[in-house]
């Protein structure tokens, strides 16, 4: 698909010096922060246009859709071993290539190319780098991958919103760190000093919002926008375990499970006596992040974003299957600060019981709760997007 989507309220602007192509796409954690940027953009200088390009996974046009974007659906694949996926990533590679020098063309001389890393964003660069157009890199991970690499040599500046932590750090010193980059949609405590963030009028109304009882303690969990199966059966498994039956008379549930795994995570909370919302997809995620105390995820970068920005102490169970264990990294400034903690997802929900499940239960005591909260507050404000935003425009 070549042309660009155009939502009803979009911000548009004949300045083509204030014109911004977000590239990424594939998961929400490619999407969601640049929505962020497009906001603080906005916010700083009503008129900027900005115009994403994603991939043709469903997930992105819903995504950008229902957020109100401009955006172009293109035809990358990601980068395979396999031959099958290895022919079609470079089978798609030109024709990404060609159909973003013509977004640029058509957008102007002042456009410029954010790549938010990822599969999308690295034929996007390539088309930059044609026109001799400037790139600035987003990068997510503490660990980047091989396409923010590629990018990163061949973009004007870096940001960062996790230390490095590859080997031979030394060679990402010019990348700038900046603080997690949170959507207006996902922030519920909109004073960056926390001061609300442990309960009070914010919870209460949060909950009241979900149809929740205001008085008893949430549960939050999320394996982020395209779910995760192994701490969908964890979770589950943990309140209908007879050991931990207790709680169920205590703490109520927020459950984002991923396409296809409602039904089943949704029943088992009602076989164990549990009051639970439980949704494939969320949006916003601000009255969830708002209503919890306590919250299971994975930590992808936006979800230690959103953990941050919202101080929810969080359990993080990283992606159990990525050889780089880059989740694990980016959560260690949560975990180092004592506001979250994490343990290694072992796949199998009994397993899970044994380990995860007891340090969930730990976390549950009100005493680590205060204590997590307070860590926060030593962390300061999710404010990447707005210190992104900021650069971008002083070019």
């Amino acid at each position: 698909m070549n042309e660009v989507q155009q939502t009803p309220t979009a911000e548009r602007s004949d300045a083509a010096a204030a014109v911004f192509v977000f590239a990424g796409g594939g998961t929400g954690g490619h999407i969601y922060p640049g929505i962020a940027i497009a906001e603080a953009l906005r916010r700083a200088r009503p008129g900027v246009r900005c115009v994403f390009v994603c991939s043709n996974r469903p997930l992105d046009a819903k995504i950008l859709t229902e957020e109100r974007q401009e955006f172009t659906v293109s035809p990358a694949m990601p980068l395979a071993v396999r031959p099958r996926g290895l022919l079609k990533f470079l089978s798609s590679w030109g024709p990404s290539v060609r159909q973003t020098r013509q977004l640029l063309s058509t957008l102007g001389p002042g456009a410029r190319v954010v790549a938010m890393g990822g599969f999308v964003a690295a034929p996007s660069v390539q088309a930059a780098r044609a026109m001799r157009r400037p790139v600035t890199l987003v990068n997510l991970d503490a660990i980047p991958g091989k396409a923010n690499r590629w990018i990163a040599r061949h973009a004007e500046r870096v940001f960062s919103t996790s230390t490095i932590r590859a080997e031979r750090p030394e060679r990402f010193g010019a990348w700038r760190v900046v603080p997690p980059i949170v959507r207006e949609k996902a922030r519920w405590v909109a004073d960056p000093t926390f001061e609300v963030a442990s309960g009070g009028a914010s919870k209460s109304s949060a909950r009241a919002a979900l149809g929740l009882d205001t008085e008893r303690p949430v549960l939050m969990v999320t394996g982020g926008s395209q779910g995760a199966r192994s701490l969908n059966a964890f979770v589950a498994a943990f309140f209908e375990a007879a050991p931990h039956a207790y709680l169920a008379r205590q703490w109520q549930v927020l459950h984002q499970t991923g396409k296809g795994e409602a039904e089943a995570v949704r029943a088992a909370y009602e076989r164990a006596g549990v009051r639970a919302l439980v949704l494939e997809f969320v949006s916003p995620m601000s009255p969830w992040w708002g209503a919890a105390d306590l919250c299971v995820a994975r930590a992808g970068a936006g979800n230690v974003a959103e953990a941050w920005a919202n101080a929810v102490p969080t359990l993080f169970l990283p992606y159990p299957y990525h050889r780089d264990e880059h989740q694990r990294f980016n959560a260690l400034t949560l975990v180092e600060a004592g506001a979250c903690r994490m343990v290694k997802d072992l796949i199998d929900p009994v397993a899970n019981l044994t380990s995860a499940g007891a340090e969930l239960e730990r976390f549950m005591a009100p005493e680590s709760l205060a204590s997590a909260r307070a860590a926060f507050r030593s962390l300061g404000p999710a404010d990447g997007a707005e210190q992104i935003a900021r650069a971008l425009l002083d070019g």
